[in-house]
């Protein structure tokens, strides 16, 4: 949306108090995101925004509520996003139909070095807790050749890492008898990508040949693996196509093709009908994973999901305090895979950049592992990749110091 925006002659800007227009990409993923978005639309009204264009999950599920917010002139619903640009300027697809301009980052203090390139929308599953399928319709693929031109124009303009995404990523190319090791292959064939990684993949789209791709070194060792439960009864509840065995012998796999790769899950705490037993199976499963960390989410009834009608509703304290032991054991798990590379030398991708005076600058960014460093440069280094080693762990950010420049 960006790059199109500046295609025709308009500028983004660092703040909404500078704005004209602005977009929000809005969620519906929980009670608490789409509150979230709500709130993000009202606070850029609240900034003098007086153009402001809802998209999203939220919008397209609330089209109504979406537009008697403040401001809000106009809601693109997810089937129409990739048009919303010559939508809301009233202009002919075509003129988007161009030679693509590289790829800028986008103004503020945390500028990102990464490109997410979006190669599949939608979703075919049916996961009762989900209404994200709702929201975004059925799977379907973006063909090789965009999104190679895709990636290439973020080359173009200095980008270092590439991240694929989609809301179900492992389905890309199902659609036309693919499969996504067949996109990863042409994009590590086709270009010279320094550092290509891979958002949310479902276990059950990967099979054990699946991870001889990374005999590439591009390609990042970090994989986020949805579990959503670690006990039989509740997934089948959930209706995912997983169980704690398949989902055991696919991370085994992973592991034996690469020792220290950083696995990553989502955790749902207080499904509906998790008893007491069911809970001690997930957390003791959690536990056998040994998790490179990974994020937990209370359940959240969203109406017109499976779930939401389910009898045994788990009550909201249970859950609560459910959220709060896995939350507790993933950070606990985070801290165990951190500490294991302390002293280790690793290649970083400089993030941020802040001035620290006599210190000179510090520098935030993330190694091919997904660590989050800390160090200090002599000179801002954003956006490139440095050596640096990892010294100090006790919180949520290595401290490292640069050993030499890649």
């Amino acid at each position: 949306m960006a790059r199109q925006f500046r295609a025709v002659g308009h500028e983004i800007v660092i703040s909404p108090e500078l704005a004209d227009m602005a977009v929000i990409n809005t969620c519906a993923v929980t009670n608490e995101a789409a509150a979230d978005s709500r709130g993000k639309i009202r606070q850029i009204a609240r900034a003098g925004v007086n153009e402001i264009v809802a998209t999203g999950c939220w919008a397209t599920l609330q089209p109504q509520q979406a537009l008697d917010l403040p401001n809000v002139l106009h809601v693109i619903v997810n089937d129409r996003k990739d048009h919303l640009v010559p939508d809301v300027l009233n202009l002919p697809q075509e003129s988007f139909d161009l030679e693509p301009i590289a790829r800028e980052p986008l103004p503020g203090l945390h500028r990102r070095t990464r490109a997410f390139i979006k190669v599949q929308d939608g979703c075919d599953n049916h996961c009762t807790f989900c209404i994200t399928t709702i929201a975004r319709g059925e799977g379907r693929s973006r063909p090789v050749a965009d999104v190679i031109l895709d990636i290439q124009s973020a080359l173009d303009g200095g980008t270092k890492e590439i991240v694929l995404t989609g809301v179900h990523l492992g389905s890309w190319g199902q659609d036309f008898g693919q499969h996504l090791r067949d996109l990863i292959k042409a994009i590590l064939r086709e270009t010279d990508v320094p550092r290509l990684r891979l958002s949310s993949l479902e276990p059950w789209d990967l099979d054990v040949d699946f991870f001889s791709l990374w005999d590439d070194k591009r390609l990042m060792p970090h994989l986020h693996l949805p579990l959503q439960s670690g006990c039989e009864s509740t997934l089948r509840r959930m209706v995912r196509k997983t169980t704690p065995q398949s989902f055991r012998e696919l991370v085994c796999a992973a592991r034996d093709v690469m020792p220290e790769v950083a696995i990553t899950t989502d955790i749902i705490a207080g499904f509906p009908g998790e008893t007491e037993e069911e809970f001690a199976h997930s957390l003791a499963f959690v536990h056998e994973m040994n998790f490179a960390g990974g994020h937990v989410f209370r359940y959240s009834p969203r109406p017109g999901t499976g779930a939401a009608k389910m009898k045994g509703q788990v009550k909201p304290d249970l859950r609560k305090k459910r959220n709060h032991i896995l939350h507790d054991a993933l950070e606990e798990f985070a801290q165990s895979y951190r500490q294991k590379f302390l002293g280790q030398t690793m290649s970083v991708l400089w993030e941020s950049v802040s001035e620290m005076g006599e210190w000179g600058w510090q520098m935030e960014g993330l190694t091919e592992n997904y660590l989050r460093v800390n160090a200090f440069a002599s000179s801002p280094r954003w956006n490139e990749i440095d050596r640096v080693i990892l010294n100090e762990g006790d919180s949520d950010k290595i401290k490292g110091v640069i050993a030499n420049k890649v």
